[in-house]
């Protein structure tokens, strides 16, 4: 996947960037260069390997710390929205926004 000037002008746009032209050429390189390596990454066949949790899981055994899933704390909804404007049914009421 290779990206042209167009492509660039409209990323910038939709990231609200205003590209001197020289940024934007230099931005086009940087881009088709990570484009590149993203498709020299996706050509690898990955059948059959494990994913790591861990970096260091591919070069020591590592052993999870893993806690009990328990619930720790007390319900404090009503005091969390005791502050709040508008509440109904433990729920907030906010403004609309969109139409």
């Amino acid at each position: 996947m290779s990206l042209s000037h167009d492509d660039v002008s409209r990323i910038a746009n939709l990231a609200r960037l205003e590209l001197q032209p020289a940024e934007s050429a230099s931005l086009l390189g940087n881009l088709n260069d990570f484009f590149k390596i993203v498709g020299q990454m996706s050509a690898v066949d990955t059948a059959g390997v494990e994913p790591l949790y861990t970096p260091l899981s591919a070069i020591q055994q590592v052993q999870l710390r893993l806690r009990e899933d328990a619930v720790t704390e007390s319900n404090q909804r009503e005091a969390n929205q005791r502050s709040a404007p508008a509440v109904e049914d433990g729920l907030f009421l906010v403004p609309k926004v969109i139409e």
